[in-house]
């Protein structure tokens, strides 16, 4: 009888233990996410990136992933134009008086790298929608 309840009292035991525990099978965040080449690179948008390599990146991508990288570019383009503007309002507010000045100048010198960013951004822009335009992919919602 004594040991009879011990094995009961085992098993039981294991059952919990292993309850607990699991038996190795894999979650979700186990496993990587399944994503297409595109939402994996147009997650960066990268106004850094030689325009060279983004065309050679560009010619190697399926139509669909031209889509995804032009509405990225499109996104992150527009979002800079808004940034542009708010600091442009900044500038302008600046009394003459102090348009020489650190906070000026600091200013002006941030809204000299934004123009240069956009520039970048049109530029890798220009190269995916020109070659999903190209490849006769569907170009509407990609208008600036």
């Amino acid at each position: 009888m004594r040991l009879e309840r011990n094995e009961i009292l085992s098993c039981l035991l294991a059952f919990l233990f292993l309850t607990a525990i699991g038996c190795g099978k894999k979650t979700d965040e186990d496993e990587p996410a399944s994503a297409t080449r595109a939402e994996i690179t147009a997650e960066t948008v990268d106004p850094e990136k030689p325009v060279s390599e983004v065309q050679a990146e560009a010619e190697t991508m399926s139509v669909e992933d031209l889509k995804a990288m032009a509405l990225k570019y499109k996104e992150a383009i527009l979002a800079k134009q808004g940034e542009m503007e708010k600091l442009t309002a900044k500038v302008k507010e600046i009394p003459i008086a102090e348009a020489l000045g650190q906070e000026a100048q600091s200013l002006k010198t941030d809204l000299k790298d934004l123009e240069s960013v956009l520039t970048a951004l049109k530029e890798h822009f220009a190269v995916y929608y020109d070659t999903l335009k190209e490849k006769g992919g569907d170009l509407s919602g990609l208008e600036l």
